[in-house]
């Protein structure tokens, strides 16, 4: 089977079919594929003939729990009238087979019918013959004048729950095999060895973490489209994840922060799972998943979630159902299951290329490594002081995920160098892009976080400063506008030292006190761009957003280009129109890295052309692929700078630049620059500061610039 859209012409409800045989030839076969959902109750009436008056009907084919009946076409008698049950057929001769008929699964059928007997074909085999000797001429239907008609179900309750595919009417013997063999029909399957970062509890249930933007874990799941020999069916068509209740398939309500229940993540961005169906390539879909509803929330109610193809929602056979699920905190004590933790291990000195792009995975890891939560009682060990690559393997099995939301205590006498380039080597197969926030730069953020309060009271209570300080990202992004409207520049900074302070992390401060800034701006630019604050065509917008971000920017030599564009385009969320909410989402990721380069040391490096040491806004698959290349790795040393698609405002690391580079052992790195760190101590110590491209060469594992190859 090609790459071809499904045609829903071949799939019929059991109830709707409706057959009239001509009486070309006396021998004939009826062939048919069948689907039983698992709520069927036997016996079931598959086939049935009816007169052509519909007075009466007698059983054609029959599926018993154990056994399945094929009968001969008689006319209808006084005896034989409404005798759809087999019971009240024991009498007449039927071709038949003992067998345990499976639920939930294709069948082929071949119900050849000759003059002297008849023969019953299972998945091309025959499997059951009866002689029609004992049977008078005329009292074979076959041999009597008019149509045959043949109709679905037996006034029970099975037609509703019965399916046929492909039925046709053939007049040769060898022609049920062919139909047995060619063009199969097809079902929705979950490829269950594909799951990773989920835990399986007793009784199957799958345990997943869930919750706030800056606890919840990505999982993963793949989707298999199967033809009945399990062999996978090419189809150009998408697949739609929904989360749904276990006990009545109900679909989960949205978070009380408004959020979709599940989120499907595309190169770094969350959207509403709903709103991203993923496409079937070679007859398999991989799905990238966040929960953010708990089973806390909803009377500790199982979940699952549902598969199906969009616009095929009545056929059972094109959707399918995840073990139930049970979504819970990070603050749980959870390990991964073994057996349903990663796919691979990943081997040193090979690079398994990313599906898409993983920095959607960096969410959990550096947003809440930058958060100290008040729970000291959850510690990490130290990971390494190397002055520029700690290296450390992740075992699934072993590493505590649930630490990942708490604060990571250190002793006293940790020293860390004041370093560019901050820890966050893995193996790519299991990268969680960036555990660059590591432990020594959590040391960096609390050693520079205020000691002290401000003598004046703070305008700003107490429980809002909590709150922030506890919240996820939704929260505070609600939290921070909120402020931003009624607070002056000098209570957002004494807002920012509080968080600081309580949260023991200086990384929250340039979200805070650019938060006014960027409010202002961003309402500047969308009034500009849709005064009415109707939806606007992206081809309309671009070169006010160029222009907004060339003036905050600081740079009138550098323009954007059409894949700054295409990018800026897919974080919105958008395709042909712009709205508001599209253009938010946008500018919480754009107005900070334009904060960035606004600053001089960073200015310059942007501003070069030749050579052109930042490419733009690029993903991190772009910039693996770059690395890679055609033939193979390029030299070790040679680097790519980017900003993390993953980080918009208000997370810690918005606007902060990662390096991705070849490494000695010959395998991707990716680290984020410990830029605020940096520029905060040279300010302190009031030392100029280098350029970004002098800082990054004397680094020894940055030796050369590399080129971003870009796909077409």
């Amino acid at each position: 089977m090609g790459d071809e859209p499904m045609e829903r012409d071949n799939y019929l409800a059991l109830k709707d079919l409706r057959l009239e045989i001509e009486r070309e030839d006396e021998n004939f076969s009826v062939c048919f594929w069948i689907y039983l959902t698992n709520s069927t109750a036997f016996p079931v009436t598959l086939l049935q003939k009816v007169p052509q008056d519909g007075s009466g009907h007698s059983p054609f084919l029959v599926i018993n729990e154990k056994e399945v009946m094929l009968f001969p076409l008689l006319p209808l008698n006084n005896e034989a009238q409404n005798s759809s049950n087999p019971a009240s057929s024991s009498e007449v001769p039927c071709a038949s087979v003992e067998t345990e008929f499976p639920l939930e699964k294709w069948v082929h059928f071949g119900c050849e019918v000759l003059t002297d007997c008849i023969l019953l074909h299972i998945d091309g085999e025959c499997v059951g013959e009866k002689s029609l000797s004992s049977i008078s001429e005329k009292d074979c239907a076959v041999n009597s004048p008019g149509k045959i008609t043949l109709v679905g179900g037996g006034g029970d309750e099975a037609n509703e729950q019965g399916y046929i595919y492909k039925l046709e009417i053939l007049r040769t013997t060898s022609s049920i095999k062919d139909h047995f063999a060619k063009d199969p029909p097809v079902q929705l399957s979950i490829d269950k060895s594909s799951a990773s970062e989920i835990e399986e509890c007793q009784g199957g249930v799958w345990s997943i973490i869930g919750g706030k933007a800056s606890c919840r874990r990505n999982f993963s799941l793949d989707v298999v489209f199967l033809d009945t020999s399990d062999q996978p069916v090419s189809k150009e068509i998408e697949v739609v994840a929904s989360l749904v209740y276990l006990d009545n398939g109900a679909p989960v309500e949205r978070t009380s922060d408004g959020e979709a229940p599940l989120l499907a993540s595309f190169d770094g961005i969350e959207f509403a799972s709903y709103d991203k169906p993923s496409k079937l390539l070679h007859g398999r879909a991989s799905f990238k998943l966040k929960i953010s509803q708990l089973s806390s929330k909803c009377q500790n109610r199982l979940f699952c979630i549902r598969f199906h193809l969009p616009n095929m929602e009545i056929y059972p056979f094109f959707e399918a159902f995840s073990p139930p699920i049970r979504s819970i905190s990070r603050n749980r004590n959870t390990r991964v299951s073994s057996t349903m933790s990663k796919r691979s291990n990943s081997v040193p000195h090979q690079v398994s290329q990313s599906h898409g792009v993983d920095e959607d995975m960096m969410d959990v890891d550096q947003n809440s490594s930058h958060e100290t939560k008040p729970n000291p009682s959850s510690k990490r060990s130290k990971l390494g002081q190397d002055r520029i690559s700690t290296t450390f393997r992740v075992d699934p099995t072993l590493e505590a995920h649930d630490d990942e939301c708490n604060s990571h205590t250190k002793t006293a006498n940790n020293k860390v160098e004041d370093t560019l380039m901050t820890s966050s080597t893995v193996d790519p197969d299991n990268f969680d892009e960036d555990n660059s926030s590591t432990d020594s730069e959590s040391i960096e953020a609390r050693n520079s976080a205020p000691k002290s309060t401000s003598s004046s009271r703070n305008p700003i209570p107490d429980a809002t400063i909590f709150k922030y300080c506890l919240a996820g990202l939704a929260e505070r992004s609600l939290l921070l506008k909120e402020i931003a409207n009624s607070a002056s520049n000098k209570e957002l900074l004494d807002f920012a030292n509080q968080v600081s302070l309580y949260s023991g992390c200086s990384h929250h401060r340039n979200q805070i006190i650019m938060a006014k800034r960027l409010v202002e701006e961003g309402k500047k630019a969308w009034n500009s761009i849709s005064p009415n604050n109707n939806r606007v065509q992206w081809e309309c917008v671009v070169f006010v957003i160029e222009e907004h971000f060339m003036k905050i920017a600081c740079c009138s030599s550098r323009s954007l280009t059409q894949q700054d564009f295409n990018l800026l385009k897919r974080i919105a969320g958008c395709e042909e129109y712009l709205t508001q909410e599209n253009f938010e989402r946008m500018w919480c990721w754009l107005y900070p890295v334009a904060y960035t380069l606004s600053r001089d040391w960073i200015n310059t490096a942007w501003s070069s052309t030749s050579p052109r040491w930042i490419e733009g806004f690029i993903t991190k698959e772009e910039a693996e692929l770059s690395l890679q290349g055609p033939k193979g790795f390029q030299e070790p040393g040679t680097f790519i700078l980017r900003f993390p698609t993953s980080r918009s405002w208000p997370h810690p690391d918005a606007g902060s630049l990662v390096v991705t580079y070849i490494g000695s052992d010959y395998t991707l790195h990716h680290k984020l620059l410990s830029l605020d760190h940096l520029y905060s101590n040279c300010a302190s110590e009031d030392k100029d500061v280098k350029p970004l491209q002098d800082m990054l060469l004397e680094e020894p594992e940055l030796t050369r610039l590399g080129r971003i190859i870009r796909s077409h």
